[in-house]
């Protein structure tokens, strides 16, 4: 029986120079899954990249990939072997051709999809005699996703795919992402701090903060289960604790006082009729919502 978690991590800690940019992540990532890795820039998206990759070595805790250790520098080759991976940078060969692009890179992949590459060549509107010093910012990234694509990889890990691309060539590029996945057995390991793409594509999650999870599962799940509870009262709002499970955050401002709660609204809202308000208002909230509400604010 095959892993049901392609990707976990257990308390994963790293350090640079004494300065913590991993602080105990934790993440599953179920086979077959789209996850969107969703955290501001800086929190630690990068560095769990890198060393999913074998490219550095975590301080502490653990990071396994198709259930081979990732700091294994054998386990790591045997993992790159089985991963394609598209930076922010898009590292390509500016001399060559996209044609010569593909030609040097299709030797070094057994699996490699010919019929994935001709799709995709189609789809892109690629032109085999460009120069890639002459694509647009789009054009490379459609090439890095080819090339990322084409090699049969059973697990795509991209780090901020689509920075710096317009909102139609987003959508195109996310599109023939979530085409081929449907088609293939394939896991993708999404990272980005935008919002909307994640919302477009995943249906797994993770929100990384200052080096930890601090909301994970699946999107469904968590449209399902979080709300915002909000109670409006004829003078100052009261400083109540609310002790009910799921209470993520309580915020005071005049007359109002508004519950972020992960685990649905019923107990809560028994305890906030004890206060006696004027109102109270439940409403399911967005990821956009969740992300803000969740992520640390800096003072």
């Amino acid at each position: 029986m095959s892993d049901p978690f392609v990707i976990e991590t257990a308390a994963l800690k790293k350090d640079f120079d004494g300065i913590e940019a991993l602080r105990g992540l934790s993440l599953q990532v179920p086979s077959g899954s789209i996850y969107g890795f969703l955290g501001r820039n800086g929190a630690g998206k990068t560095t769990t990249i890198k060393i999913l990759l074998g490219l550095c070595r975590p301080t502490s805790g653990s990071a396994r990939v198709f259930g081979l250790a990732a700091d294994d520098p054998e386990a790591s080759v045997a993992i790159r072997q089985r991963v394609a991976f598209v930076s922010e940078e898009k590292d390509l060969y500016d001399y060559m051709t996209v044609g010569e692009m593909i030609a040097f890179t299709r030797p070094f992949y057994p699996r490699w999809r010919d019929d994935r590459e001709r799709h995709l060549l189609g789809r892109f509107e690629l032109p085999r005699d460009r120069k890639v010093k002459g694509l647009s910012r789009g054009m490379r990234t459609k090439l890095a996703l080819l090339l990322a694509l084409g090699r049969g990889a059973e697990l795509l890990i991209l780090d901020e795919p689509t920075s710096g691309l317009d909102p139609a060539m987003t959508d195109e590029v996310l599109q023939a992402l979530v085409a081929h996945v449907t088609g293939e057995q394939m896991t993708v390991f999404f990272s980005s701090h935008q919002i909307a793409e994640v919302d477009q594509i995943a249906d797994q999650i993770a929100i990384i903060d200052r080096g930890q999870a601090v909301v994970s599962g699946s999107l469904d799940d968590l449209r399902q289960h979080f709300r915002r509870i909000q109670l409006v009262f004829d003078g100052d709002a009261p400083d109540a604790p609310f002790h009910a499970p799921g209470v993520r955050r309580v915020r005071r401002k005049g007359r109002v006082l508004t519950i972020l709660t992960s685990a649905g609204a019923e107990h809560i809202v028994e305890q906030a009729r004890l206060l006696h308000p004027v109102s109270i208002d439940v409403v399911p909230v967005t990821l956009r919502d969740i992300f803000l509400e969740t992520v640390a604010v800096e003072d």
